[in-house]
């Protein structure tokens, strides 16, 4: 069983949201750094976005900005990622990892330790 285990992936209509979850087995997530990264046909993964194990550091992608939102919730070890505002180029397989990293979200498109096998959104009318 992989360590990380996300949800809430589908399809959805341009301009709609989704929520996504990625819930930890077997260690606690409220002492790693989360990242979210994204894999569409066609092209290499990309990273989304970063929060620290504190949630008081963001780092997101361009793109996203003004339109997915990350939160933590450590009473029920799952880190949220709000989407809102999708449209086709957001279609891919949504994957978030895990790992303690020295200063938060620093460098953080690379170097995981823990990965999901992810969860598919699908953006289309």
């Amino acid at each position: 069983q992989l360590p990380l285990v996300e949800s809430g992936g589908g399809l959805v209509n341009p301009g709609g949201s989704l929520r996504l979850s990625c819930t930890a087995s077997g260690f606690t997530l409220r002492y790693y750094d989360i990242g979210w990264f994204r894999s569409a046909p066609g092209k290499d993964r990309e990273g989304v976005l970063c929060i620290s194990r504190s949630g008081s550091v963001t780092n997101y992608e361009d793109f996203v900005k003004g339109r997915f939102t990350v939160s933590r919730d450590d009473a029920a070890n799952t880190v949220y990622l709000e989407m809102t505002g999708l449209n086709a180029e957001d279609t891919a397989i949504y994957i978030c990892a895990a790992d303690r990293r020295p200063t938060p979200c620093v460098g953080w498109h690379r170097d995981w330790g823990y990965w999901g096998q992810g969860t598919q959104v699908t953006v289309s009318s």
